[in-house]
């Protein structure tokens, strides 16, 4: 078996190795692939909310992993944070160009699953069955 190459960095910036073990790909995609970041970026290509509103549209989030995951997409430069300077302060959540490229791929991924929940809960419910 054939060890591959070690990619030097600068080439892995141009273009990610999401299997050369120290590529900063890894984090990105921990960051878009979180059950929080794919429901965020799918939440937002509805357009612009508000923190609270995203809160709401999607259910379960607490209000901690929602300003991480903000953060974070933000800081990837996927999501676009505006803060209007008004007393209290009004924070609105959008897609840069960028997220809103990446946020059509997440929502044909919600998609194929949504439409597909039935079929895996089938194949859930007989390996149940099945002895080990």
């Amino acid at each position: 078996m054939s060890k591959r190459a070690a990619v030097p960095l600068a080439d892995m910036l141009k273009r990610g190795e999401l299997f050369a073990v120290n590529c900063p790909s890894r984090e990105v995609l921990k960051h878009v692939t979180s059950r929080w970041g794919v429901l965020v970026l799918v939440a937002l290509l509805g357009g612009t909310h508000r923190f609270s509103e995203l809160r709401r549209k999607v259910g379960g989030v607490s209000e901690k992993m929602l300003a991480q995951t903000l953060r974070v997409l933000e800081e990837d430069g996927f999501v676009l944070r505006k803060v209007y300077p008004t007393k209290p302060p009004r924070v609105e959540y959008s897609l840069t160009p960028f997220g809103r490229e990446l946020a059509e791929h997440m929502r044909a991924l919600t998609e194929f699953v949504q439409s597909n929940v039935g079929k895996v809960m089938a194949h859930r419910a007989k390996a149940e069955k099945v002895p080990a």
